[in-house]
């Protein structure tokens, strides 16, 4: 089985078959995901200290804040250059 796998910034990289959503940060409705994530113990913090600029959401209920923008990781996501691929 292949396993396409993203860099979101910063060498931390996401299995592309896990993502449901990558949005912005800056809507009320999506601070409340990210506070709920949070408040579960779902949330992951990719940003290193940095601004948070997207915010990913995975069908496992994790919620993963980036640096980089929306936009960014999408064009990953759908380019050839996305990352790694690994075989399991």
């Amino acid at each position: 089985m292949d396993v396409k796998l993203i860099n979101i910034g910063f060498g931390n990289i996401v299995a592309a078959n896990r993502i449901i959503a990558i949005v912005s940060p800056e809507s009320a409705p999506i601070k409340r995901i990210v506070q709920e994530a949070r408040d579960r113990g779902r949330l992951i913090d990719a940003t290193y200290g940095r601004r948070t600029r997207a915010v990913v959401m995975t069908d496992s209920d994790h919620v993963i804040l980036c640096a980089v923008q929306p936009e960014t990781v999408a064009h990953r996501l759908g380019g050839k250059d996305s990352g790694r691929e690994a075989s399991e």
